[in-house]
């Protein structure tokens, strides 16, 4: 029996169509190995947003190719491969194969190619599409993780945004069909899956390609009634000013959509946002936020901010600091700015030095660890059910997530005792950290368990990304 081995870098984007691949290559024969020296196909999903991720691509394809073994096929794939091609296989003496993110549905192609003739050169499958492919019939457009789900509802994206590469990599938005999407969610509501998380590279232009007007509401209002004992309905990668009042009447009216909301703003200072193309009316934010909060008083807002964009002055970024303290934004990222050629931002070089923007992020980090303690304090004494994802025997504790912590990007949630995996468990918290909360499970505390000594945060494995955010 053939063996293969995917590495997926990147966002949870990415992470889906690996998943989609290994369904393929499994349905002709072939089994996942974990150890990639005993793979006879070696797969890399790889990054191309910005420099630091391109950088990771290139790093982990050249540790593969120099420990491949003959006869073993080393493939590069995805969003760096589609971008920039052949540079990929010239810099990577090694790799045999490439294939660009808007065909992965034709891995088994390449390989057969590969397999079938020999190959002194690298093979590229990088036909002139202008946007990803459809879907694959007998393929579903999900990545299960433990008790969580993704389900790309869409690919692409129209929005003009000047520093960002994915039109170049994706082509415009394709949305997924409706009943494609529900099937999906009928599939892992079987599963027992507790939580699908909806992506696309923008969730709130969903369904504009297909004519519909507030596809996402419609889509989550269909969601929740195909599948109604998921108990969670999780959205990531809004727009600003594409959330509408009728997404938030959905989401506050159904308690199985998670009152969290990934809007990343970019910056706020006005003149960057219009030099971002980004949308520049910040009273639209302060409007919309307002009446979220009020529809869903524990509302968890997350958003992300680029430092030292080219026109970023030491006032625009302190406007930044401001919008921190008048917003108090749950979850923050940020990015440096990376320089991208051919986007629209180009024109406006590099220009400001990379010390300073090391200098700004460290100063926006502090500013949000602040704000991020007093909003966890904030829960201390509360029950929140968190979904347990992982336990430690010996130290007897358990670790989760709660409606307030999106996968691999927010915080966790450290639970006395060692509880069962995948399952949601009422748990009451006991202390705040900065990014975490400490608990103990509802049931524990009713049978009189005594309180253990205050806990550190610990060391936690990262997706290797630097993820999209739109």
């Amino acid at each position: 029996m053939p063996t293969y081995h995917i590495v997926s870098l990147g966002c949870p984007k990415n992470t889906v169509d690996s998943a989609s691949m290994a369904r393929m290559l499994e349905a002709q024969g072939y089994r996942a190995v974990e150890d990639p020296e005993a793979a006879d196909v070696v797969i890399v999903n790889t990054c191309g947003f910005i420099g630091p991720a391109r950088e990771e691509s290139y790093r982990v394809l050249q540790e593969l190719a120099d420990q491949k073994r003959e006869g073993q096929l080393l493939i590069a794939a995805g969003c760096l491969t589609q971008r920039y091609g052949p540079e990929v296989a010239q810099r990577v003496p090694g790799i045999d194969g490439v294939i660009g993110t808007r065909r992965w549905m034709d891995i088994l192609q390449l390989i057969r190619k590969l397999r079938g003739r020999p190959h002194p050169e690298p093979l590229y499958h990088l036909p002139e599409t202008p946007t990803v492919g459809p879907d694959v019939p007998g393929v579903p457009r999900v990545a299960v993780q433990g008790g969580s789900a993704y389900i790309k509802i869409a690919d692409g994206c129209r929005r003009p945004c000047a520093f960002c590469a994915i039109p170049l990599i994706k082509g415009t938005l394709v949305s997924r069909p409706v009943e494609a999407i529900l099937d999906e969610a009928r599939r892992l509501q079987e599963q027992g899956v507790q939580e699908i998380i909806l992506i696309a590279q923008d969730t709130t232009d969903y369904g504009h390609d297909l004519g519909m007007k507030d596809g996402l509401a419609y889509l989550l209002e269909r969601l929740v009634q195909a599948v109604p004992d998921v108990p969670w309905i999780r959205v990531m990668y809004a727009y600003p000013g594409a959330v509408t009042d009728r997404l938030i009447e959905v989401m506050a009216s159904h308690a199985q959509i998670l009152p969290y909301l990934d809007l990343p703003l970019q910056h706020a200072d006005p003149h960057i946002l219009r030099l971002m193309r980004r949308p520049a009316n910040l009273d639209w934010v302060y409007r919309t936020l307002e009446k979220m909060r009020a529809a869903m008083p524990d509302l968890t807002i997350r958003t992300t901010f680029i430092v030292g964009y080219p026109g970023e002055t030491e006032e625009a970024f302190q406007r930044l600091l401001d919008f921190l303290d008048e917003i108090q934004f749950d979850r923050v990222g940020a990015f440096k700015f990376s320089y991208e050629p051919e986007t629209a931002s180009a024109a406006l070089g590099d220009p400001i030095p990379p010390e300073v923007k090391q200098e700004r992020w460290e100063r926006l980090m502090a500013h949000q660890q602040r704000i991020s303690l007093a909003k966890n304090q904030a829960w201390v004494g509360r029950v929140l059910d968190v979904l347990i994802e992982g336990v430690d025997p010996e130290a007897g504790l358990s670790v989760g997530r709660s409606f307030r912590d999106a996968p691999e990007i927010d915080g966790l949630v450290l639970v006395e005792g060692v509880l069962p995996v995948g399952r949601l468990v009422p748990v009451r918290v006991t202390q705040a950290l900065v990014y975490d909360l400490v608990g103990v499970p509802v049931q524990a505390e009713a049978n009189g368990r005594p309180r253990k000594r205050q806990h550190r945060r610990p060391r936690r494995g990262r997706r290797r990304s630097r993820e999209k955010r739109r």
